[in-house]
């Protein structure tokens, strides 16, 4: 048995630092459930893609191997909706957007502590919540 079996993951992370982390999870035994945007899905999935993997690249093949993975519009109501749900039986969710997002589509910390009070939310930042760049969007080594 792996260390964290038994633990379920909502991935709403893109591009690199966020995919490496629940990849980590995933490879520790969690459950890990990639949400990923209608029409484009992860940026990842397309730069340098190759044909011999379904149109995707090997860093997105990667690190996402073994995730289940589902397309969501979280800019919907309905898409939303659709995330809050797993949210309450899930351990953690990860996510890597900019600072705030997650508040404004009302699936912020404390929105989701409500549908499951033992969540644990985690934000990668580039430059943290807080401070004068916390608005900055970044993304790879920063």
């Amino acid at each position: 048995m792996r260390p964290l079996e038994g633990l379920r993951v909502i991935d709403l992370t893109h591009v690199l630092a966020g995919p490496f982390a629940t990849h980590q999870l995933r490879c520790l035994g969690a459950e890990v459930v990639k949400i990923e945007r209608p029409g484009h899905g992860d940026v990842m999935r397309a730069l340098a893609a190759r044909p011999e993997l379904g149109g995707i690249t090997p860093g997105f093949a990667a690190l996402n191997a073994g995730k289940k993975s589902v397309t969501l519009d979280l800019k919907s109501e309905a898409g939303r909706e659709t995330v809050r749900a797993p949210a309450a039986q899930s351990d953690i969710l990860l996510e890597n957007f900019k600072t705030g997002t997650l508040d404004r589509m009302g699936l912020g910390y404390d929105d989701l502590q409500k549908v499951n009070p033992r969540l644990i939310l985690l934000s990668i930042t580039p430059f943290g919540a807080t401070g004068p760049r916390r608005d900055w969007a970044a993304t790879d080594l920063t």
